[in-house]
C-alpha cells in the first residue's frame, strides 16, 4: 500500500476552480454598496433599500450551515454546481426586477445560491485530499484570497459598472464568472461517487414514498426550520437595534433557540449535532473566537470608512481607495500566516493575529485624528490589515483539523454564519458610538473596543489547553 504524502499541497488547479465560485458572496456583498443610490433612483426612492444589502447577508448566514450537510448528502460537486444555477437565476430575476420586492427576492435567492460554495468547496478538498492525500492549508489560503480580493476590488468594479452601465450590471457580472467557473469546476473537481446520493442511503426503504420520508428524515427538515427561525430572527433584531429596535423579536429568538437546541439533541439525525459541537471544545472556542474578532474587523471595515467621509470629509471614492491597502496588506499576510501555521501552529499564528488587533485598535484610539497625515492614515490601515488574514487562516484551519469530512463543510457553514452575526453587531456598536455625530471621540471608542476585544483574545489564545494540543500542520 502506497503511503499517501500528506504534507503537499491541494492541487493550485482545484483550488483556484472552487475559489473562483466561492468570489461570488464577497463580490456580490461589496458591489451592492455604491450602487443604493442608483437602485432608490431607478425604483423612486430609498424605501426598502435597507433589504437590498441584508437580505443577501441573512439568507447566506441561514444557509450556510444547511450547504454543507446537504453537500454530504447529495454530493458536494452536485450541490456546488447547483448553487451556481442558484445564483445565475438570481442575477437575471435582479437584473430584469420590476419592483424592489422582486430585487429583494432575487438577492436573498443570491445569498442562499452563494452560501453554499465555501462548504461545499472545502468538502470536495478534503475528500480529494482522503483519496489523493495533501493537506488543505493551501486551499484555504487561495479561498480566503479569492474572498479578500473581491472584498478589495467589489466596490471599485460595482462603482464603475454602476457608472458606465447601470446598477443592473452588477447583476449581470456574475453570469461570465458563473461561466467560467462551471467550466472549471467540471474540468478538475472529481465526480460525486453513486453512493453519496441521499436515496443511496435509503435504498432500504419501501417505495418512492418510503425513501422520500427517509430523505426527510436525513435531512432534519423540523430542526433546519428551526435553526432558520432562530437566526433569522437574531439577524432582524441585530438590525433593528440601530434604528428602531423591535424587542418583541428577542424573546422570539430565544424562543426559536431553546426549541431548536432541544430538538437536535433527540433527532435521531440532528440537523446540526449540538452535543458534539458542545463536546468537540476545539471547535466551539474557535466559532466563539471567530465571532469576537469578525466584530473587530467590521467595526475597522464599517467604521473606518464611515468616519473618513463624515469627520474628515473625504469623498466616498477617497475613502475606498484608502481602505484598498487594509485588503491589500490582508492577502499577503495570509499567503505568511499559512507558511507560520504550518511551521508552528495555531496558537502563535493566533497570538500574531490577536497581538496585530490589539496594536491595531490602539493605533485607532491614539493616533489617528481628522489632523493626521495621509502617510499617518494609510499606515495605520497597513497595520489594520494584518491582523484578520492571521485570525482568519489560524481560526479556519483549526476548524478543517478538528472535523471530519461528513462534518467540516457544515462546521464551516456555520463558521460563515458567526461572521454575519458579527457584521451586525458591529453595526449596532457603530451606529451607538457614532449616534450623536462622526468624530474623532467616536472613532477612539471604536479603536478601545477594538484594544480590548484584542486583549481579551490574546488572553483566550495564551491559555487555551486545546490550542496547546494542537500541533503544526493540524
Amino acid at each position: 500500500m502506497v503511503e499517501r504524502d500528506r504534507t503537499r499541497p491541494v492541487p493550485l488547479r482545484l483550488s483556484l476552480g472552487l475559489g473562483t465560485g466561492s468570489m461570488l458572496q464577497p463580490l456580490n456583498a461589496s458591489m451592492i454598496a455604491v450602487a443604493i443610490v442608483a437602485i432608490g433612483a431607478h425604483f423612486g426612492g430609498l424605501s426598502g433599500t435597507a433589504w437590498v444589502i441584508s437580505g443577501l447577508y441573512i439568507a447566506t448566514a441561514v444557509v450556510s450551515p444547511a450547504a454543507g450537510r446537504i453537500g454530504v448528502l447529495f454530493g458536494p460537486r452536485r450541490t456546488y454546481l447547483v448553487g451556481l444555477a442558484i445564483i445565475a437565476g438570481a442575477s437575471v430575476l435582479g437584473a430584469l426586477a420590476p419592483t424592489i420586492g422582486v430585487l429583494v427576492a432575487a438577492r436573498v435567492l443570491q445569498g442562499v445560491g452563494t452560501a453554499i460554495q465555501y462548504p461545499t468547496a472545502m468538502t470536495i478538498i478534503r475528500r480529494v485530499i482522503e483519496r489523493e492525500g495533501g493537506t488543505a492549508r493551501s486551499a484555504l489560503a487561495v479561498l480566503s484570497v479569492c474572498a479578500q480580493s473581491m472584498v478589495a476590488l467589489g466596490p471599485t468594479l460595482g462603482g464603475v459598472l454602476t457608472g458606465a452601465l447601470g446598477w443592473q450590471a452588477i447583476m449581470w457580472v456574475n453570469l461570465p464568472m458563473i461561466a467560467i467557473t462551471l467550466v472549471w469546476v467540471l474540468r478538475v473537481t472529481p465526480p460525486d461517487p453513486p453512493a453519496d446520493v441521499a436515496v443511496a442511503l435509503t435504498e432500504r426503504a419501501d417505495g418512492r414514498a418510503g425513501r422520500t420520508r427517509a430523505v426527510l428524515r436525513l435531512l432534519d427538515l423540523p430542526g433546519a426550520i428551526l435553526m432558520a427561525a432562530t437566526i433569522t430572527t437574531v439577524m432582524l433584531w441585530l438590525l433593528s437595534l440601530s434604528e428602531q429596535p423591535q424587542w418583541w423579536l428577542a424573546p422570539i429568538a430565544a424562543a426559536c433557540a431553546v426549541a431548536f437546541v432541544v430538538r437536535e439533541y433527540r433527532a435521531a439525525e440532528p440537523f446540526i449535532d449540538i452535543a458534539a459541537v458542545v463536546a468537540n471544545r476545539a471547535l466551539s472556542a474557535t466559532l466563539l473566537r471567530t465571532t469576537v474578532t469578525y466584530a473587530a474587523f467590521y467595526l475597522v471595515f464599517f467604521g473606518l470608512p464611515l468616519w473618513l467621509q463624515g469627520a474628515t470629509g473625504r469623498s466616498a471614492g477617497v475613502a475606498g481607495l484608502l481602505m484598498l491597502p487594509l485588503a491589500l496588506v490582508g492577502i499577503t499576510a495570509t499567503f505568511l500566516a499559512t507558511r507560520m501555521y504550518g511551521t508552528v501552529g495555531p496558537r502563535r499564528t493566533l497570538a500574531v493575529g490577536t497581538v496585530g488587533l490589539t496594536v491595531g485598535g490602539l493605533v485607532l484610539a491614539t493616533v489617528v485624528d481628522t489632523g493626521s497625515s495621509l502617510a499617518v492614515l494609510v499606515a495605520a490601515v497597513c497595520v489594520l490589515g494584518v491582523p484578520n488574514a492571521f485570525n482568519n487562516i489560524g481560526n479556519q484551519n483549526i476548524v478543517n483539523a478538528v472535523t471530519g469530512t461528513r462534518q467540516v463543510g457544515t462546521a464551516l457553514g456555520m463558521y460563515r454564519t458567526v461572521q454575519y452575526l458579527a457584521a451586525n453587531i458591529a453595526a449596532v456598536i457603530i451606529e451607538t458610538v457614532f449616534t450623536r455625530g462622526v468624530d474623532d471621540g467616536g472613532l477612539h471608542v471604536l479603536g478601545w473596543i477594538i484594544a480590548v476585544l484584542g486583549g481579551l483574545l490574546l488572553l483566550e489564545v495564551t491559555v487555551s489547553p486545546t490550542l496547546r494540543r494542537l500541533r503544526p500542520g493540524r
